[in-house]
């Protein structure tokens, strides 16, 4: 769910360097593969137009971007993320979610006790896991649970929070 009047930028992919000496980049795909990232003509709000997109057999993806015309231009961008918008990714289903809409919001317990911020989603093979800040202890440090994405863990989610279940948020 998209927070009202938040459409905030969403990485899909990031340029690991330059492929060739015509100005095509290698990419390291954060999303469902190349087919996910076709779905894009511009990235970054408009500052990079795909021109060409192929799967690289590796996982990877390799892109020719119409404003960079060489080696030495591709070579630049290494480091840089491709962003597009929130709003323009497709509709989800009911039960759907995409990582950027879970990163910043409050976990709280089911009685509503404030339990961190969501600062990751990772997935190490067998789904989804929520990375949650504490908030700051008296001994001035912030301590971090995680907690699986499944129904018994988090019974109820949206675009203004996380609600947790007590015994998944125990340290």
């Amino acid at each position: 769910m998209v927070q009202p009047g938040k459409d905030r930028p969403v990485t899909l992919a990031a340029v690991s360097g330059a492929h060739g000496v015509t100005g095509e980049v290698r990419l390291k795909l954060f999303g469902e593969g190349v087919a996910a990232l076709k779905r894009y003509r511009a990235f970054n709000d408009s500052s990079l137009t795909l021109v060409k997109l192929k799967d690289d057999g590796k996982g990877g993806a390799i892109a020719r971007f119409d404003e960079v015309k060489d080696r030495n231009a591709a070579e630049k961008l290494r480091g840089t993320v491709l962003t597009v918008p929130r709003s323009a990714m497709p509709a989800l289903e009911d039960g759907e979610y995409y990582h950027a809409d879970l990163l910043g919001l409050p976990a709280l317990s089911e009685e509503g006790e404030a339990l961190g911020i969501c600062i990751a989603v990772e997935n190490f093979g067998a789904g989804d896991v929520l990375e949650i800040e504490r908030p700051m202890g008296e001994d001035g440090k912030r301590r971090r649970f995680m907690v699986p994405m499944t129904p018994a863990a988090v019974p109820e989610w949206n675009g203004d929070r996380i609600v947790l279940n007590a015994a998944f948020a125990e340290e």
